[in-house]
């Protein structure tokens, strides 16, 4: 059985019920791939008087289809990283023998030194303070690692908060709570009734941060053994979170088996579909010219959206 756990890094930046007056909804997904952005780039069109809020940070991509004006741009710490001074250096070896992670090695003596020295890889350093606690020498420091940034933008459609996280770094439940705390900050100062979010894919510590104490979150799947699988997962993880999720099911129409054991999934779990997505090559084309299915044009998907967002209107309405 899967066992879920949120830490104090990812909780949501307002508890339920110290900030009534507005909303939050989370669109997320069991997987990559499904048009999970596709949809809350519609979404965000179609909204009014609201904050958007990429907490995908290992790979955004609203910016994409938003265009976004940045505003504000701050680096974001992930923890530390230890760094050691050659001239302090002993060569001991006693830093090198307490890592627990591999990331000390000796070097070769150099700049007229006669014995060697040693470094921290930092792609390998943990950063948990182990090393200069050990050094009899004080030659190791921690220092801020900077492992990625967060931005406030202007986009046709209202203010966003979005992060990148840099590759192959670690710590995106934080950087995600980063976002998510500066679109209600948003919310607060500028009045507006909604944060609308596009959360990352998957079950992991970023979707935990993205979900925790939102009010509402959409769990966009498709018609196929794998989609209808991770769809159970992200609904799993809601419920153990006490979170109300509903269904959106995309490319309903290619394959109606899977479509419908999504339907009666949903109903076993407390959930329902609110809302099915055909086939449409213009959601395709819309893409290709940097749109939202909504401002590209009138076909299936886009009427589908609309009315999907109709049926997240009446859901909010009834959680009031």
């Amino acid at each position: 059985m899967e066992a879920f756990a949120v830490s104090e890094a990812a909780r949501p930046p307002f508890e339920k019920g110290t900030a009534q007056w507005f909303r939050e909804i989370t669109v997320i997904s069991g997987k990559g791939g499904t048009g999970k952005t596709t949809l809350s780039a519609s979404l965000a069109q179609l909204a009014e008087q609201k904050v958007l809020a990429d907490n995908d940070v290992d790979a955004a991509d609203l910016h994409l289809l938003l265009t976004p004006v940045v505003l504000e741009k701050h680096d974001f710490s992930g923890g530390t990283k230890a760094t050691i001074e050659p001239g302090k250096c002993l060569g001991c070896g006693a830093c090198a023998d307490a890592c627990h992670f591999d990331a000390i090695h000796k070097v070769d003596a150099e700049g007229g030194r006669t014995s060697a020295v040693y470094r921290i890889d930092t792609m390998l350093c943990e950063g948990c303070g182990l090393c200069p606690r050990v050094c009899p020498a004080g030659a190791i420091h921690s220092e801020r690692n900077i492992t990625g940034q967060w931005f406030v933008s202007w986009t046709p459609w209202g203010p966003m908060a979005h992060a990148r996280l840099g590759i192959a770094e670690e710590n995106s439940g934080r950087l995600v709570a980063r976002v998510r705390e500066r679109a209600a900050e948003l919310a607060e100062e500028l009045h507006l009734p909604l944060i609308l979010g596009d959360g990352p894919p998957g079950t992991g510590c970023p979707v935990i941060a993205s979900v925790t104490g939102t009010d509402l979150v959409v769990i966009v799947t498709e018609p196929t053994v794998s989609g209808v699988h991770d769809m159970e997962r992200v609904l799993k993880l809601t419920r153990h979170f006490g979170v109300p999720a509903v269904i959106v099911i995309n490319k309903a129409d290619l394959n109606t088996e899977q479509a419908q054991r999504i339907e009666m999934l949903a109903t076993q779990a407390n959930s329902r579909v609110i809302g099915r997505i055909p086939f449409d090559r213009e959601v395709n084309d819309a893409l290709m010219a940097g749109k939202t299915v909504i401002e590209f044009g009138a076909g299936k998907a886009s009427q589908a959206i609309r009315e999907i967002w109709q049926q997240i209107q009446a859901v909010l309405e009834k959680l009031r």
